[in-house]
């Protein structure tokens, strides 16, 4: 029994002394740094099972063996934690920080960006161009409902999802923006609160200036002058599509539509693009200014006027900018002409 006794004992203390040197070996194997050369980033499949993964992670050349990963998944226990994904891998990944990553789930993040001003046609259109993205669009969503930003988004995720994802985020920052207006704005809604930034979006695409060009049209809604804004006129012709692709005659700004703030009083029926959160903030607190005129100074800017008068002579002065620019002499003196109503001169045209 003596010898039994210490013979159990032996082998007892040999068989710790192989498990601990075996676990200790299979740490520093799954600890060892692994053969990718440079990082990259591996697909893993949802339907993949965790063998399917191992051999694909040799395929890619991020692991060594597939077997190695399998019994590294199975010492970790982590059979049932693998996630699927897009996964990137660091250069000299050990099976450790495989399976690491793996587990947490933590994808590759692509991201688009939507610019301010886009109509939503335009933004369906570039979300169409995306090859990340999946699946159709069901409909062109409605002008002004959705959020240019940029959007970070997994692959697999839909069109759809990343639509309804902007229009969710116009909703709540409009929302937040209506909450903290000025008061005794001239705006009834929120909805002429999207309007009239849709407009700001289209007329400057300097941030310093949004307010004061937001002021501008609120100064003439409340005395009940016509906005007279070229980007309506443009919207009013061609719709979502947003670029007119020639510059604007006179017979447009006669031209009656829905759209032409030159022939329709008061704000246009709708947006006619999707404003950021700048222009919305712009249009719901507006400078303090009595400006009624803005036209452009040559610097990509506007000069703003407060009285015709002034107005008329920024006009002449972006005039002889433009004959400058155009290598044209100045025409000879001529006798002025009748003071007209108010109007806005072309400007920029958005």
């Amino acid at each position: 029994m003596v010898v039994a006794g210490n013979v159990l004992l032996t082998l007892t203390v040999v068989v710790g002394l192989a498990l601990m040197a075996t676990l200790s070996y299979s740490e520093a194997l799954l600890r060892r740094p692994g053969p990718l050369a440079a990082e990259k980033v591996v697909n893993l499949s949802r339907t993949s099972g965790f063998r399917d993964i191992g051999d694909q992670l040799e395929r890619e050349g991020v692991v060594d063996n597939a077997w190695a990963f399998v019994a590294g998944v199975m010492l970790r226990q982590a059979r049932q934690d693998l996630k699927a994904g897009e996964y990137l891998f660091p250069r000299g990944a050990s099976l450790n920080d495989v399976i690491g990553i793996i587990v947490t789930g933590k994808s590759v993040l692509h991201q688009i960006t939507v610019p301010e001003g886009l109509t939503s046609e335009q933004t369906v259109a570039r979300l169409l161009e995306n090859d990340v993205l999946t699946g159709p669009i069901r409909e062109i969503p409605r002008e002004g409902s959705l959020l240019p930003e940029t959007y970070r988004f997994n692959r697999g995720i839909t069109r759809e999802q990343i639509v309804q994802r902007m229009a969710a985020d116009q909703r709540r920052v409009v929302a937040e923006i209506w909450a903290k207006r000025a008061p005794n704005l001239p705006l009834h809604s929120p909805e002429d609160l999207v309007t009239l930034a849709s407009i700001v979006e289209k007329e400057t695409g300097k941030p310093a200036e949004r307010a004061r060009v937001a002021a501008v049209f609120l100064n003439r809604l409340s005395r009940r002058m016509k906005l007279q804004s070229d980007p309506t006129i443009i919207y009013g012709l061609v719709g979502g599509k947003g670029a007119l692709g020639r510059p604007i005659y006179r017979s447009d700004i006669e031209r009656p539509t829905a759209y032409n703030t030159y022939v329709i009083d008061g704000l246009p029926p709708g947006p006619i693009a999707n404003p950021g959160r700048a222009a919305l903030e712009a249009a719901a607190n507006p400078a303090d200014t009595r400006d009624l005129y803005f036209v452009a100074d040559g610097t990509g800017g506007h000069a703003f006027a407060e009285t015709l008068e002034e107005h008329n002579r920024n006009v002449a002065r972006w005039r002889e900018i433009e004959r400058q620019q155009n290598g044209q002499a100045a025409p000879p003196a001529a006798a002025p002409a009748p003071t007209q109503r108010p109007t806005l001169p072309p400007r920029s045209r958005n």
